[in-house]
């Protein structure tokens, strides 16, 4: 069995839910054959959120990591490729903190690629009929300090993990225009349980072109 960590956020900037923490529950509820899975919330801090990451890592031991986190606009799933080292907040946390130009962490380097073979995670979750692409950027907010936290936390405490992070959609009920687009968070864990499969059984990505031109 493949021991899996799943995270997600605690609602945000106003909001009442999260989708990242929806479908990761759900995800956790009934993972797919094969896989163990157990979910974490993280608090969408700066700083905190890594300090309940370190900590569900040395708890629960996992062979994958896979982090969530809301990009409300984005039309699909986006699996990240990289997180940068940097903290650069638009709007403040749910502490009030609203770092700029800040690094994540002092020293470290410039980025930190994905140890998920993200090409087959998007290709699994189209197989499943979740709309997904490719990201180039995971922002500059938490979700991206996660990311590269995440990152880090590989490179220099657990060598044996893989892992990386995903965004999904805004829920349906976070939509207010009537026009922005949002997934079902049960349609974003059944994508989610393939992205997991596939990350466990992939050795090698696929080498399909999922570059973007700006």
């Amino acid at each position: 069995m493949t021991r899996v960590l799943i995270t997600g956020f605690a609602p945000f900037g106003g909001e009442r839910v999260n989708p990242s923490w929806q479908a990761a529950s759900l995800v956790a509820a009934e993972p797919p054959a094969g896989l163990t899975v157990t979910a974490t919330e993280l608090p969408c801090v700066f700083g905190e959120s890594l300090d309940v990451l370190r900590d569900a890592l040395r708890a629960t031991g996992p062979d994958l990591v896979v982090c969530l986190g809301q990009a409300g606009g984005r039309p699909g799933v986006t699996v990240e490729r990289v997180g940068i080292n940097v903290d650069d907040a638009r709007i403040p946390d749910n502490a009030g903190r609203q770092p700029i130009d800040e690094p994540v962490i002092p020293d470290g380097p410039a980025a930190y690629f994905s140890t998920l073979p993200v090409k087959a995670c998007v290709a699994a979750l189209r197989e499943a009929g979740v709309p997904a692409a490719l990201s180039h950027t995971a922002g500059t907010f938490v979700c991206n300090h996660v990311a590269y936290g995440l990152g880090h936390l590989i490179a220099t405490e657990f060598p044996h993990v893989r892992g990386g992070f995903v965004h999904v959609p805004w829920a349906p009920e976070q939509v207010t225009d009537g026009q922005s687009p949002a997934l079902p968070p049960a349609t974003v864990a059944h994508g989610l349980r393939a992205l997991l499969t596939a990350a466990a059984r992939t050795e090698r990505d696929l080498r399909v072109t999922e570059g973007a031109t700006h």
